[in-house]
């Protein structure tokens, strides 16, 4: 049976807004085992930035649980989280979040600099495997204002993955990208999944829950759906039909 990497207990999120509470989670429960590849889906207002949040241990709940790797988290304290969220989260989001005048082996050894364990030459070799993982092998020392968005993109997932974590946590991580562009990272992402790299991808996008292995719907701060996708298309053969470009 396979590790249960994330689990969440019946967890609540209130925000006071004014003389007024705001219940932006209300009772969520699901676990996510490892190698899953999972959807996160939901209008505007469901309550997937918040869960996003609570997940990547940027924020604690109201009331409920959340166990990352076996851990429970609700009861740290922010530095504890900080550790925990570095160590065993790889995050990728719409926007890149790459330094714009540093190269990208030193935009992907970043992660690396917080643990004193790992010596400067083993995060260069660590942050070039990540990188040719990703088909950048030939991009090492180009600048973010030297390539694609998809290419900058790809810099973010190897980012994601130098520090070998537990689960992918991506935020929109094809929102900003053009057709061609968007079915290329998904490819990525799935021969990760293949790999057994557990993933769990955030959107808004109806579509992409076609190239997850599940997905999980959200409505008002609550889940409406949880489906399994036995029948994932590949977004690699959706790249092969795409008209050639020059």
């Amino acid at each position: 049976m396979s590790k249960e990497i994330i689990r969440i207990d019946n967890i609540h999120r209130n925000f006071e807004v004014g003389n007024e509470t705001v219940k932006a989670l209300w009772g969520v429960s699901f676990a996510i085992n490892a190698g899953e590849f999972v959807t996160i889906m939901g209008t505007s207002g469901s309550g997937k930035s918040t869960l996003l949040n609570l997940l990547g241990c940027l924020d604690t709940p109201t009331c409920g649980e959340y166990y990352l790797d076996d851990i429970a988290t609700s009861s740290m304290s922010r530095d504890e989280r900080a550790g925990l969220r570095n160590h065993k989260i790889g995050f990728i989001f719409q926007n890149y979040n790459l330094l714009p005048k540093t190269t990208s082996v030193e935009n992907v050894e970043l992660p690396l600099i917080y643990n004193p364990r790992i010596p400067a030459a083993e995060r260069r070799q660590r942050a070039i495997r990540a990188l040719e993982s990703v088909g950048l092998g030939e991009r090492l020392y180009h600048k973010s204002n030297q390539m694609s968005g998809g290419q900058q993109q790809r810099v973010a997932i190897a980012r994601a993955l130098v520090n070998d974590p537990v689960i992918l946590l991506a935020d929109e991580a094809t929102g900003n990208l053009d057709t061609r562009t968007s079915l290329e990272i998904l490819s990525l992402f799935q021969d990760l999944h293949r790999e057994g790299r557990t993933i769990l991808f955030v959107t808004h996008n109806p579509e992409m829950s076609e190239f997850s292995s599940r997905n999980i719907m959200l409505r008002d701060g609550q889940v409406i759906g949880d489906t399994r996708n036995d029948n994932m298309r590949d977004a690699r053969e959706l790249l092969a039909q795409l008209p050639k470009t020059e």
